[in-house]
């Protein structure tokens, strides 16, 4: 199964471009802009990453994203993502990026676009990846430093596919930011949301009703709502779901006890995604091997996991095809 894992053909649609910041990465750059790490080592900063919850993991991330300061910053952050996922057979990928992380302390959200740009643009020429890129409000702050985000994002529309909505969930639910999804969706921006990680299932209904998403980030406690389950399976509403990240934040207590293949056997639209790779113990391939080791997942399980992320990406329909074709090939050779 390993080997099978390793070469089959995936797309991932929830990566937080930041959360792919690698220690060693982080020192390189935190020395050559001379910012200062509240850690003395590597394995000093890796020991940190015990969180009891998602509030504790975000602390060290948002002082992780402090050292970000050039261009070229995130191009080299983006590049390593793209080398890492190259290796793992991921063929598409929908990166999400939190503008106001950086703006908020000084950084042009041309620097931050044009670096992650580039990365993609030399990762499109040099492994084939495509990729689109997703633009996430910060939830924690208020709509209207949302409204400022969506206001700077639209001279760089064209290059950015959706918006969504990260940080943290308690107390602050999707409904708090209709209004700044409604203009996003009149300036031609899909929408996603993270709901139902921490949230409760209201936050997932919240999202689709209010929010009128075409992709729940997560989506775990939906399952406490047999409507909702209902809703979702017979609208095809794809959750992107990340099982180390839940494990690694205490959503899900043990890797043993995942609702992924429980959401298959329901019909929904599951895929499987790292979220926050370099803080959570794996990327792609080890996500798809936790879970297969820990639920008995079968071949076909994994097919329909892959097939379910390239049919719920942003891809047009002949793009998709194309790469469910590539699929379908190595699934029966």
């Amino acid at each position: 199964m390993e080997s099978f894992i390793n070469n089959l053909p995936k797309a991932e649609l929830h990566l937080h471009i930041e959360g792919s910041f690698e220690p060693e990465l982080m020192f390189q750059i935190a020395d050559k802009n001379k910012v200062k790490i509240n850690y003395n080592s590597v394995d000093e900063l890796k020991a940190a990453y015990k969180f009891n919850n998602l509030q504790e993991f975000l602390y060290i991330y948002y002082a992780g994203a402090n050292v970000l300061l050039k261009e070229e910053d995130f191009y080299d952050l983006s590049m390593a993502y793209f080398s890492k996922i190259n290796d793992q057979n991921v063929i598409h990928t929908e990166i999400m990026f939190d503008p106001q992380t950086h703006t908020d302390r000084g950084v042009e959200f041309s620097t931050v676009i044009n670096g992650i740009k580039s990365a993609q643009d030399k990762a499109k020429e040099e492994y084939g990846i495509s990729s689109k890129l997703i633009m996430s409000f910060l939830r924690h702050l208020d709509e209207q430093s949302a409204y400022n985000t969506l206001s700077q994002s639209l001279e760089y529309k064209n290059w950015i596919t959706a918006v969504g909505l990260d940080s943290s969930e308690l107390s602050n639910p999707p409904s708090k930011f209709k209004g700044v999804f409604s203009e996003a969706k009149k300036e031609g921006y899909l929408t996603v949301a993270h709901a139902g990680e921490e949230g409760p299932a209201e936050y997932v209904w919240e999202a689709i009703n209010l929010l009128n998403v075409n992709r729940i980030d997560h989506g775990n406690n939906s399952l406490d709502d047999d409507k909702l389950v209902e809703t979702l399976v017979k609208n095809k509403m794809p959750l992107t779901v990340c099982p180390l990240s839940n494990v690694k934040l205490r959503n899900v207590d043990e890797i043993e006890n995942h609702p992924i293949k429980e959401m298959l056997d329901k019909g929904l639209v599951a895929t499987v995604n790292s979220d926050d790779p370099a803080y959570f113990g794996g990327y792609m391939n080890e996500n798809y091997q936790a879970i297969t080791n820990a639920l008995n997942l079968t071949k076909k399980d994994l097919y329909q996991l892959s097939l379910n992320s390239f049919n719920s990406s942003f891809l047009e329909k002949e793009e998709k095809q194309t790469l469910i074709n590539r699929l379908n090939t190595f699934f029966h050779s």
